[in-house]
């Protein structure tokens, strides 16, 4: 899809947090940001070396205080324990990131890449889908366990469900993220070929709003290397967000 700024502002009009979801976590943001032009393909030369600055940045913040004690990694556990997960079996994908740094980050294709080295170098949950897969506006909703989730088991296509009350982004067909930020759906996934994308940053207190707005700044920049006719927009939903 090639999305004008109109487009893209449109989707995110109707994307929104639950208020039950607020409840867990009043300090809750989620800046959503668009993208359309961008350019396809797979992992390069500027996706290593951003990964490679991601995974020294790691190491150095490792080495001052373990994984778990990093506050944004530590207030995300908290999270998980409000809805009924437990951090230490399901971890949230800035810490899952962090943990696999030093032996290496995930090479997958180049938007991954690149939102997973911006993740890591901000230390920011932050997730990235194919918008042209989208059946409706994202929603984060505490789920009922009806709702279908497209991913793999040993390898094959299955549906699972999430839990009842756990915190998901979902649109109109199902399930896209499971547990806030933990695993995402095969069905929106990222592709080598994705032309337009929707990149969702997580916050909890003590990340500022500033500190968000610049992680999805830096992601922009990246994204925009190669693309001629880069579109985006964004929205930050949640306590100061509309």
């Amino acid at each position: 899809m090639s999305a004008t700024l109109s487009d893209l502002e449109s989707f995110l009009s109707d994307a929104r947090v639950d208020p039950a979801v607020l409840e867990l976590r009043p300090d809750y943001r989620a800046l959503l940001v668009a993208v359309s032009g961008l350019a396809p393909a797979s992992s390069d030369e500027e996706s290593e070396e951003l990964l490679l600055a991601a995974e020294q940045s790691a190491r150095e913040s490792l080495a001052v205080a373990p994984v778990q004690d990093l506050p944004h990694v530590a207030a995300w556990r908290e999270a998980y324990r409000a809805f009924g997960a437990k951090p230490q079996r399901t971890r949230n994908s800035l810490e899952a990131l962090m943990r696999r740094a030093d032996s290496g980050l995930p090479r997958v294709n180049r938007l991954t890449d690149l939102y997973n080295a911006v993740s890591v170098l901000h230390q920011v949950p932050l997730g990235g889908e194919d918008l042209d897969r989208y059946a409706s506006s994202p929603q984060l909703v505490r789920a009922t366990g009806e709702e279908p989730f497209d991913t793999l088991a040993q390898g094959e296509p299955v549906t699972e469900h999430p839990e009842p009350g756990e915190v998901v982004w979902r649109d109109a067909e199902g399930v896209t993220c499971r547990r806030w930020n933990w695993r995402q759906g095969r069905r929106t996934q990222l592709r080598d070929e994705t032309t337009a994308a929707i990149f969702i940053l997580d916050a909890l207190d003590p990340m500022t709003d500033e500190q968000l707005h610049a992680a999805a700044d830096d992601l922009l920049t990246h994204l925009g290397n190669g693309a001629s006719e880069l579109v985006s927009a964004r929205r930050l939903l949640g306590r100061s967000g509309a």
